[in-house]
């Protein structure tokens, strides 16, 4: 593990998580450097318990969020990434709606907020798409990968599908949006959301000097 932090990825987290990812994303990240801060809704509480899918009916994981993400500012994170699963559906929740209104859930707020952030990427795999569907202005025309049985909800939202012969694409990368396809590429994705978080401070630290 590297001593010294090259800064924080956060991920989004709600009820319903992906198991695979979780694990994964706590040993790959920390092992590159950085750190793994969860964020999601709390409601008012302090922190809230969420658990993973359950597998043989039995929940693998659970994980303790303290951080509010109507407290949180994009800048805080070199990345941000909706974990997979169905939580990011769950965090679309909205208690009041109107007729013509934007989804005012706070994490798709804060999505709206990340996506025009500067140098902070931002990552999905398989279903967390489905957070982006809230709002047409954060897919329209951005070229992405998904699980297929979300499909639909990621092209009416305005999304371009990539695909691969009869299969969606496994990883695609469209500016600070990081896409793969579902938890059977996590690796591959974890490895393209490091290089591409540090082809851009490489960038950066060129223009500076």
């Amino acid at each position: 593990m590297t001593s010294e932090s090259k800064g924080k990825i956060g991920v989004i987290v709600e009820e319903h998580f992906d198991a695979t990812e979780y694990r994964r994303f706590n040993e790959f990240f920390p092992e590159r450097g950085y750190e793994v801060e969860y964020i999601s809704h709390l409601w008012g509480n302090e922190s809230l318990k969420f658990g993973s899918n359950p597998e043989n009916d039995q929940i693998e994981f659970h994980v303790t969020v303290t951080k509010e993400i109507n407290d949180v500012e994009p800048s805080e994170y070199k990345g941000i990434i909706c974990i997979g699963a169905y939580a990011m559906d769950r965090l679309r929740y909205q208690v009041s709606v109107k007729k013509g209104q934007k989804n005012q859930a706070p994490a798709v707020a804060f999505l709206r907020k990340a996506m025009s952030a500067e140098n902070v990427k931002l990552g999905t795999i398989c279903h967390s798409l489905w957070l982006f569907c809230a709002d047409r202005d954060l897919l329209e025309g951005r070229k992405v990968t998904c699980a297929h049985n979300i499909i639909c909800d990621v092209e009416n939202a305005g999304g371009d599908v990539v695909y691969e012969g009869e299969v969606t694409a496994d990883l695609v990368i469209d500016g600070n949006l990081i896409t793969g396809k579902h938890p059977g590429v996590v690796d591959e994705f974890m490895e393209a959301f490091v290089a591409e978080i540090e082809k851009a401070e490489q960038k950066q630290t060129v223009a500076a000097g």
